[in-house]
């Protein structure tokens, strides 16, 4: 897959991660009914405050690539959402990656299925280990917020991530969203 400069892999998950769906109340949760990329794996981080989350591994992407999933019951603005860069960055899943992080621009605007957010580009160089790449879209659902971090040892394509995008819009994930937050 083509790999762009920082600058112009945010130009383009700004014009594509916009996953907008007719939504009729009756029928229950927009869902893609793409067959995806991804194939779900086990959890490999320790436990921590906000429990385990759901992996999925992408056999075809041609790099070393990861979409980590998990539920942040409680921890997202219930004004506002994910609505800035401040808020992206205080939700993300950097403690998974530790490091200095490094934006590689500012967010933009997201939304998969009824839930809105935003994604930004980062770059994480390890303290003794490997550089990593780390799309975080950061999604609210109600107070809740739901993050996933799409991670690459190299950086990851604007096809890529909307292959996330639609594994985020799977009815395996949006399932598992109504089933793990929205309590409030």
């Amino acid at each position: 897959m083509k790999q762009l400069p920082a600058a112009g892999l945010l130009v383009a998950f700004g014009a594509m991660l916009t996953l907008p769906f007719a939504r009729d109340s009756a029928a229950g949760p927009p869902y893609s009914e793409s067959p995806g990329i991804f194939t779900e794996v086990a959890w490999p981080f320790l436990l921590d405050q906000w429990g385990t989350g759901r992996a999925f591994r992408c056999p075809r992407c041609g790099t070393d690539l990861t979409l980590y999933v998990r539920a942040k019951v409680g921890f997202c603005n219930c004004t506002t959402g994910v609505a800035d860069d401040v808020e992206i960055d205080r939700v993300a899943d950097f403690d998974l990656f530790p490091g200095h992080v490094t934006p590689l621009g500012p967010g933009q605007p997201v939304t998969v299925a009824w839930m809105k957010g935003r994604v930004r580009a980062f770059q994480v160089n390890g303290p003794v280990g490997p550089r990593h790449y780390l799309v975080t879209i950061a999604l609210s659902n109600k107070c809740d917020g739901v993050i996933a971090t799409v991670a690459s040892s190299e950086p990851i394509s604007p096809d890529t991530g909307q292959a996330a995008m639609e594994q985020l819009a799977s009815r395996t994930i949006l399932g598992w969203v109504e089933a793990s937050t929205g309590l409030q």
